[in-house]
């Protein structure tokens, strides 16, 4: 049995990367330009919005939080992560873990509830466009913002709170980064409910996505089905379906991580890096499908480029 004690000491130790020799230089370069790129597009994509008259609309409202998300969560882990690889050095402080964790889950359920948001205002906009700026009106907006990052901010904080049931027993992180199973880990006695309520708060926002997302896109493409009009249903379905297949890669790697936390026998390095993809591709990707895939936006971006070159 494990001889355990209360620990009262602020620092904690994460988990390294085993990194070939050699590796290491070539590694952070390649995760300081990951990071540039996709704090680029996104910081990008957000000035377009606020600085741009023309794109002072409701989708573009809603889409204003996924980059702002996004930009969250990957500064939140990444530039810590790539620290440590490049000074070889591991700790951190128990404060600083728990923002770091409560950052990194606010990016992971506002992830599912802004692409549910955005798939039901392309719903409204694709199958009842006569009625889209009656129903999506400023203060409808605002609404639908607000109970997403009011949502998500309520249930991370409740699920970071129930730490505080337990006296911590352990200093080690046993992750590169610092989230709520690895914090759970720290803990002394039955951390049962802390688990359940993990799941519970990971099962209802995937409930609510995955169904809203899912209930949009099949109404989505059945009007694409039944339109004559072949520039639209095209439009549509290739919105569709870069969405979903951003959505899919998003799931599949949440999904493998967050059970391969309640198993023992899953290769440690491997939970590492599927930990990772999901702060790192969404960020990437998402300015992509969703901000450069916009014609409006695509056709702003591509004016300020050519006026910056021209001066």
């Amino acid at each position: 049995m494990e001889n355990l004690s209360i620990v009262v000491s602020f620092e904690l130790t994460l988990d390294p990367f085993s990194i070939p020799p050699g590796a290491k230089y070539p590694m952070f370069l390649f995760g300081i330009f990951i990071y540039m790129f996709s704090a680029f597009c996104n910081l990008t994509l957000m000035l377009l919005i606020i600085l741009t008259q023309s794109l002072h609309k409701p989708m573009h409202f809603i889409l204003f939080s996924l980059p702002l998300n996004d930009f969250v969560g990957i500064t939140s882990m990444l530039p810590r992560v790539l620290s440590d690889i490049v000074t070889e050095t591991n700790n951190t402080y128990y404060p600083l873990c728990v923002l770091q964790g409560f950052l990194l889950h606010m990016y992971g359920g506002g992830i599912l509830l802004i692409l549910a948001a955005m798939a039901f205002d392309r719903y409204i906009a694709i199958c009842m466009p006569l009625r889209y700026n009656a129903l999506i009106t400023p203060r409808v907006v605002m609404t639908i913002v607000a109970l997403v990052w009011g949502f998500d901010f309520l249930f991370i904080c409740v699920l970071f709170s129930l730490q505080r049931m337990h006296s911590r027993c352990r200093s080690h992180i046993v992750n590169v980064f610092c989230d709520n199973p690895s914090l759970i880990k720290l803990a002394c006695g039955n951390t049962i409910v802390n688990n359940i309520f993990g799941l519970f708060t990971t099962a209802i926002m995937q409930i609510i996505s995955v169904s809203i997302q899912i209930f949009s896109y099949v109404k989505i493409l059945i009007a694409c089905l039944v339109t004559n009009r072949s520039d639209a249903k095209s439009k549509a379905i290739n919105t569709c379906i870069a969405q979903l297949v951003i959505f899919i890669m998003y799931e599949i790697v949440v999904t493998f991580y967050v059970l391969s936390h309640r198993f023992s026998n899953v290769n440690a390095n491997l939970q590492k890096i599927m930990g990772m993809l999901i702060f790192l591709v969404p960020p990437v990707m998402n300015p992509i499908v969703y901000g450069l895939n916009s014609h409006e936006i695509r056709k702003h971006f591509l004016k300020i480029f050519h006026r910056k070159i021209s001066a």
